[in-house]
């Protein structure tokens, strides 16, 4: 039988596990309400790689409780609750590089995801921020709302900056998330 200290940091360690599966879900699920701002940062692809890192997650806290109950003559169970948190930790480092890379070009990235936005979003997000275009106020502008007087749109910085640092704020805390996970995978 091992020790109650060995116990006792095992179950943190698996709570800490369960805790981030039902954050890595819930955000997955709850973040797919519209919303202007995350809709352009956060994508449906982004959202079903965090739900199926929370299911790997749950999935390898469920093996983590058999292989643990398991008697200590067999370690077939502790042998495939490393491989899984081997697979967990590759998909962890894959999908928090991903995220990362994206941060590397923001400004561009953002300016082809501007780019295939509607007439609509386009200009909900210009009221938003109070700025036209993507670069400046001639490029890629709708001409509605404060847009809609040719000398403020001249005028105006364009939504570059805004956009990018809504997107950096929430990208480097996906990222931060992703990669507090692998840690505690780590350990």
């Amino acid at each position: 039988m091992p020790s109650k200290t060995l116990t006792g940091v095992w179950a943190g360690l698996d709570l800490a596990l369960l805790i981030a599966a039902g954050l890595s879900i819930a955000f997955s699920v709850l973040w797919r309400a519209p919303d202007l701002l995350r809709d352009l940062v956060i994508s449906d692809t982004d959202l079903n790689a965090g739900l199926g890192l929370g299911i790997m997650f749950a999935i390898t806290f469920v093996i983590s409780i058999a292989a643990i109950l398991t008697p200590k003559s067999t370690t077939g169970g502790l042998k495939a609750l490393n491989w899984v948190l081997i697979a967990d930790s590759a998909a962890t480092i894959v999908i928090g590089s991903i995220v990362w890379f994206y941060t590397l070009e923001e400004r561009k990235n953002f300016s082809d995801v501007w780019g295939e936005q509607n007439q609509d979003t386009i200009g909900r997000i210009q009221e938003q921020f109070q700025c036209c275009g993507y670069y400046n106020g001639t490029d890629r502008a709708i001409g509605t709302g404060i847009c809609a007087s040719e000398t403020f749109a001249l005028n105006s910085t364009g939504c570059v900056g805004a956009v990018t640092n809504f997107a950096d704020y929430t990208l480097n805390n996906v990222f931060t998330s992703v990669r507090i996970c692998l840690r505690h995978q780590l350990l």
